[in-house]
């Protein structure tokens, strides 16, 4: 069973992300709940296929389908955009473990330091440990790059929601997790940035349902964000928010790299 310090993952930076306050921890009535690990199944294959579609595949129990390494070493190509070493064809066990451990080389070389996430857990299907990683991935990939005004990550994610939506009527953008229950800060930042795709003055506050199921039709279908089947906890709504922001503040630096250019030359 995964402990506290299994779920630590130390920086080289000199910082270190210990998920020990009480709205990031995996803590140990998580872990036992079946709800709770069926739930970050989704919302992480979900975030795993966004991005192994452009690479042309897919994966559908993520404990299973990651278990030889190759589909794990293709994701951290494909958010990396970096080569990994070649992977071992063969399918034996210790093929296996060799991909999965020149994936984790990968993650730790890029200034993390992996506590208790071994290669032989990944191998054997441990559901916790898989999932223990692949929040490990976003948390670099997705989330620890965001950067507004010197602020840490998870702070700069929040400041940059409540900049954006901060125009729109009840919408109070506090945490990632009840202020986004009714569906509506969700609407706000795509109204935001793109206006064309809904109406939010004909939106109502008391049908949350219907502005959730509207946000992720919009995500999916325009924005090529996945949909998030259901967002009850922390991690699932900060992965999926930082599908928006790395889609709506990459458009922002292109427009601004382009008026600068144009302004200059």
């Amino acid at each position: 069973m995964m402990t506290q310090v299994e779920t630590t993952v130390h920086y080289d930076n000199g910082y270190e992300y210990e998920y020990m306050n009480q709205e990031d921890e995996w803590d140990r009535d998580m872990l036992l709940d079946p709800a709770w690990e069926q739930q970050q199944r989704k919302t992480f294959t979900a975030w795993c296929n966004s991005h192994l579609r452009k690479a042309g595949t897919q994966i559908e129990n993520i404990e299973e389908d990651l278990r030889n390494g190759l589909k794990l070493m293709l994701l951290l190509e494909v958010i990396s955009g970096e080569r990994l070493p070649k992977p071992d064809r063969g399918k034996m066990r210790f093929h296996k473990i060799a991909n999965v451990n020149k994936a984790l080389e990968f993650i730790t070389s890029k200034g993390v330091k992996l506590v208790s996430i071994g290669a032989e857990e990944i191998v054997d299907g441990n559901v916790k440990m898989t999932l223990g990683m692949i929040w490990t991935i976003i948390l670099r990939f997705a989330i620890q790059d965001i950067s507004v005004e010197e602020t840490s990550a998870k702070e700069g994610l929040l400041l940059w929601c409540q900049r954006k939506t901060a125009p729109y009527r009840n919408v109070n953008v506090q945490n990632f997790h009840i202020s986004w229950k009714d569906g509506l800060a969700f609407c706000a930042l795509i109204h935001r940035h793109r206006p064309d795709l809904l109406d939010y003055s004909k939106l109502n506050k008391d049908d949350p349902l219907g502005n959730l199921n509207l946000a992720f039709d919009i995500a999916e279908k325009h924005l090529d964000i996945p949909k998030m089947p259901d967002l009850p906890d922390e991690r699932a709504i900060m992965t999926y928010v930082s599908c928006f922001y790395h889609c709506f503040a990459g458009a922002e630096q292109v427009v601004l790299s382009y008026s600068i250019t144009n302004m200059y030359f």
